[in-house]
């Protein structure tokens, strides 16, 4: 899967996890469709969607063993570092500590995890898309 492939399976997990764990109606631009989606922010998402990639392989495909605490941690601590490349004094509330958090937003970043991992099952387990190299 390319890096810009990736990077929409993380936006729609996203997405799908706000819709999900959000309290209320969601801020348009949590839900902004991929199309839509700014250039930094879909260059992000394909740099976490990477970390996270290589952190399910590194582990051996163990990672669907970690808590939802540690799935979240991970995320949001690899968007962090994302925001301070990306902007020289970036928002308080793009570089908050993962206590800091909403709980909808802890949820969504584990969801995150877990949609990467079955995107990354499907594919593997896909003899067609494997011979394609997709």
């Amino acid at each position: 899967m390319s890096q810009t492939e990736g990077a929409r399976v993380f936006r729609e997990a996203w997405i799908a996890g706000v819709h999900e764990h959000f309290p209320g109606e969601p801020k348009a631009g949590y839900v902004t469709p991929w199309d839509d989606t700014p250039q930094w922010e879909r260059e992000a998402a394909g740099s976490v969607y990477e970390q996270v990639r290589q952190f399910i392989e590194i582990s051996g495909g163990h990672a669907s063993r970690l808590s939802c605490e540690q799935k979240s941690r991970f995320v949001a601590t690899c968007w962090t570092a994302q925001m301070f490349k990306r902007f020289e004094d970036p928002k308080p509330s793009y570089v908050a500590d993962w206590p800091d958090l909403p709980t909808w937003q802890q949820e969504t970043d584990a969801d995150i995890v877990e949609a990467i991992e079955k995107a990354l099952t499907q594919r593997a387990r896909s003899p067609v898309l494997a011979r394609l190299g997709t």
